[in-house]
């Protein structure tokens, strides 16, 4: 069988067969409650797989050994300390919440303790920040199909060419996750995400050896060709600044990857997407109880840390690698060159099987975010406005309308975000998927934890006004408004020298913090109080 067959005909069999099990979990649906929630009878083990799926994007599997290669070193995985923290924080401070409220749409919980404009206000946000998060990263899983094209057909693809490509591949791509997941829901998307989990991982094992044999003098060779100043470094202090306390504390707020950003930023960036994001939380409230929810969540926060380290030592490898082989046709773009590893570089069937790989962690994060898009817009919005005015609103049905639709909507964001990086090759992709979340989700989790910690502060209108502020603070401390007028042709505003440009890890800090402060200012309205005391 010749090599392409032979790689064609593993792929085809991963998608038959994520297809099949996606299908097969659609029976006995008959509820909005089995469609986003499975019955809450998922195994603990299923939902850790599941956590992890919709972790590792297709931006991860192949930003992160990007970012290995571009750094040489493990700084990166210091956010991992941050997430282990913010998981054991989040399953204290949330889970057994929701699950005492039975919250399908976890924004159920704003209202019952602030009201509905607080619910509707950060439904909103999710699903907008959601949706161009989601897109953006669907864009990452079409560039190992580009440079399939450039490898069979010997020539690079023009932009409008490579454009066409992602399209057609996003619409594809997306098209095969919607039809599992309209038909199974989140039961669907859970056992599809144990099946990828696998495929993943036995991928990221295989490339490791391999990569590992490629290296000439084994160890001795891999260390000849690290020997600059902060290659192989696990941890970052940040930049050493001459000068005052605010000096060194502004070096810090601007430096992307450091103890400092692992310990506090992280923190703050996974309770927000682990907490008050309905993605991420969704999955964990199908197991049985808290206990096993809690046990899924922080086991797959322990679990992540080898995982990162082993996405950025195949980063490190392969400069390595194209140190002692030099390639001419290495793409310019980080994010690309373990994508061309995996073409040029790997045998028939390993290469097959890390193709399937990246679909796998597309799809498993593609699903789940479809799948909870469509949950909070029907229950957040269908059910409380359109439902009422309707002769037989169904749930069920809207769910899986909602989800069809949003599929669209992921397609024409990825093939945006295609077009803007194709249009900065320079860009690297994991700031940017990142960066979305950081500009809202600030807000989100400082109105969560002012729900959840406190009885009597916070209020309906006032969280806006708070949600409001943190959004603004984030803004203008990374700088937003300049990068507008920039895109826009015109001159940045003037900023004084002592005021930090913060890296992207620290956005949600800083929202989270701002907003919080401010909604705390606003006491809770006498029924809220009645309620919640009785």
């Amino acid at each position: 069988m010749q090599p392409i067959l032979f790689d064609g005909l593993i792929i085809f069999t991963y998608f038959v067969a994520i297809i099949g099990i996606g299908l097969a979990a659609s029976r006995r649906q008959t509820s909005l409650q089995d469609y986003a929630l499975g019955g809450r009878s998922m195994p603990w083990w299923a939902v850790l797989a599941s956590i992890l799926a919709a972790e590792i994007s297709a931006a991860t599997f192949l930003g992160a050994p990007g970012e290995g290669y571009e750094l040489r070193n493990f700084t990166y995985a210091q956010l991992a300390l941050g997430t282990i923290l913010a998981r054991i924080f989040f399953s204290w401070i949330f889970i057994k919440p929701y699950y005492t409220y039975r919250v399908v749409s976890i924004y159920e919980f704003l209202e019952i303790r602030f009201g509905p404009t607080s619910r509707q206000a950060a439904s909103a946000i999710f699903l907008i920040t959601r949706a161009l998060a989601s897109g953006t990263r669907l864009y990452v899983a079409a560039i190992i199909l580009v440079l399939g094209y450039e490898m069979m057909s010997g020539k690079h693809p023009s932009d409008s060419q490579e454009l066409l490509i992602t399209f057609t591949a996003l619409a594809i791509l997306v098209g095969l996750t919607a039809l599992y997941t309209v038909a199974g829901g989140i039961k669907a998307v859970v056992w599809t995400d144990v099946i990828q989990a696998v495929v993943m991982f036995s991928g990221l094992g295989f490339v490791l050896w391999h990569l590992a044999q490629s290296i000439p003098n084994g160890w001795q060779g891999f260390q000849a060709k690290l020997q600059q100043p902060g290659d192989l470094t696990l941890w970052s202090l940040g930049p050493i600044h001459q000068g005052s306390l605010l000096t060194q504390i502004k070096g810090i707020l601007e430096s992307e990857y450091t103890l400092w950003t692992a310990f506090f930023a992280a923190t703050f960036v996974t309770m927000a997407t682990h907490g008050t994001d309905q993605d991420m939380v969704q999955r964990m409230l199908t197991a049985k109880n808290p206990a096993r929810s809690r046990l899924a969540l922080v086991a797959s926060g322990l679990a992540d840390i080898p995982i990162v380290m082993a996405f950025l030592t195949i980063g490190i490898l392969l400069w390595v690698h194209y140190q002692y082989t030099p390639d001419p046709h290495l793409p310019t773009r980080n994010a690309h060159v373990f994508a061309y590893y995996i073409l040029h570089g790997l045998p028939a069937g390993l290469r097959g099987l890390l193709v399937a790989g990246i679909f796998a962690t597309a799809m498993g994060s593609l699903s789940t975010a479809l799948n909870a898009l469509a949950t909070s817009w029907v229950r957040d919005w269908y059910e409380p406005f359109l439902a009422p005015r309707l002769h037989s609103p169904n749930s069920l049905t809207a769910a899986r309308w909602a989800t069809a639709t949003f599929s669209l909507i992921l397609v024409l964001i990825g093939g945006a975000t295609a077009w803007i990086v194709i249009s900065n090759p320079t860009s690297r992709i994991l700031p940017i998927v990142l960066g979305i979340f950081g500009y809202t989700y600030g807000s989100l989790l400082g109105i969560f934890l002012l729900g959840a910690l406190t009885k009597t502060r916070g209020s309906d209108y006032g969280n806006l006004i708070a949600m409001a502020a943190g959004f603004i603070a984030v803004a203008i401390l990374a700088g937003l408004p300049s990068e507008l007028l920039r895109l826009a042709g015109m001159p940045p505003l003037p900023r004084p020298d002592w005021l930090p440009l913060i890296a992207f890890p620290w956005r949600i800090t800083f929202g989270t913090v701002v907003t919080f402060f401010v909604a705390i200012l606003f006491r809770s309205t006498p029924s809220r109080l009645t309620r919640q005391k009785t």
